[in-house]
């Protein structure tokens, strides 16, 4: 009996044994398991839902330009005797800038009033002889006109300023013709004998896509930044929208023209800026960085992390569609947790249905410009 039991305590105890390390074996990959889902959870990126300002903005490059100028050309052509001015210089309204050889001019004036005194004396005689004087009266008339557009000619043979301004070029030079010819300064075209600028009056022109010029309208307000100038950054707002595109190898743009009232120190026409229009705002929204979002077709979706740690899918109202964050219309409450899928960057680099947007941060941060 003793021979046949030792074989069952042997089997019994090496059954034991595979028992308890099953045991072991499956605690471990239990833990081990649990350790994974924990760490998978601490490494989701996560964006917190807030409350504050979404603020929609498109933008272009712009230069500065004077809001007024003015192009003075002679009405006389001649040769050029003087040039009174030199780019630079102010002038104001009615100062004289240039002048041409009078002598033709004051010439064709001579014979002009000489043929008005004859057209004189022959209605003169008309009358005294008593016959009809029709013919003497239009020619007095004609004689006159001429004498008029004589004494024109001869004042054009003097350039004035059209307004108080800066000389910004001169298109000609003396012994030359009066004509626009090539610039001392920079010009700008179109361009007079002398152009002038108010520089004291400044705005920004600046050259936008076809999309983008859909949304702006006259009185958004803008940030224009200059290029050249270290911080220098002011507002203004739109003035006008040009009705006509621009075609530049197959590039559509729009001309806008933006307000400057309050330009910063150094600010001269020509340099190049940077431009923002806001073409949307809505205060107080419910918002979430839009990394967040996905879209498919017409709808928007979220994935919420729960207080349990699960991740629900939730279709959400997307409102106003901001630089860095959505305005949630419906679908999220402010503090509550949404995941940033997995290959989306704050860039806009992603998959299908990601919406660029502002950056996100790790584990329930506050999107760019949270309040």
């Amino acid at each position: 009996m003793k021979a046949l039991r030792t074989p069952s305590t042997a089997v019994n105890a090496l059954l034991a044994l595979l028992i308890v390390g099953a045991a072991t074996w499956g605690v471990n990959l239990i833990r081990s398991t649990a350790s994974g889902n924990q760490a998978k959870a601490t490494d989701l990126r996560t964006v917190t839902v807030s409350q504050g300002t979404v603020t929609k903005t498109v933008n272009a490059d712009g230069a500065v330009a004077s809001a007024s100028t003015a192009a003075a050309t002679f009405t006389t052509a001649g040769t050029v005797t003087a040039i009174k001015v030199k780019v630079g210089d102010r002038v104001v309204k009615g100062q004289q800038l240039a002048t041409v050889d009078p002598t033709a001019a004051r010439r064709s004036l001579d014979l002009a009033e000489a043929d008005l005194d004859a057209a004189n004396d022959a209605l003169d005689r008309a009358r005294d002889a008593g016959t009809d004087t029709a013919a003497a009266e239009n020619q007095v008339t004609s004689a006159g006109l001429a004498v008029d557009d004589a004494r024109a000619a001869v004042a054009g043979t003097r350039l004035t300023a059209p307004m108080a301004g800066t000389v910004t070029a001169i298109n000609g030079t003396v012994g030359g013709s009066s004509a626009p010819s090539g610039a001392t300064g920079p010009a700008t075209s179109p361009s007079g004998f002398i152009d002038l600028a108010d520089l004291g009056r400044l705005q920004i022109t600046a050259a936008f896509s076809e999309a983008d010029t859909t949304a702006l309208k006259t009185g958004q307000p803008a940030t224009i930044t200059w290029n050249a100038l270290r911080n220098a950054e002011t507002t203004g707002r739109v003035l006008a929208v040009d009705p006509t595109a621009t075609t530049t190898g197959n590039v559509v743009t729009y001309g806008v023209t933006v307000s400057l009232p309050d330009p910063p120190d150094g600010a001269k026409p020509g340099q190049t800026v940077r431009v923002a229009v806001v073409t949307g705002s809505v205060d107080n929204a419910v918002r979430v960085n839009a990394a967040a979002v996905t879209t498919t077709g017409r709808r928007n979706t979220v994935t919420v992390l729960t207080g349990a740690g699960t991740q629900e899918v939730r279709q959400v109202e997307v409102g106003l569609e901001g630089d860095d964050a959505y305005q949630i219309a419906s679908g999220l409450t402010a503090g509550e947790k949404v995941v940033v899928p997995t290959g989306r960057t704050a860039t806009g680099a992603g998959g299908a249905g990601f919406r660029a947007g502002g950056g996100f941060t790790g584990n329930g941060g506050v999107p760019p410009g949270g309040r």
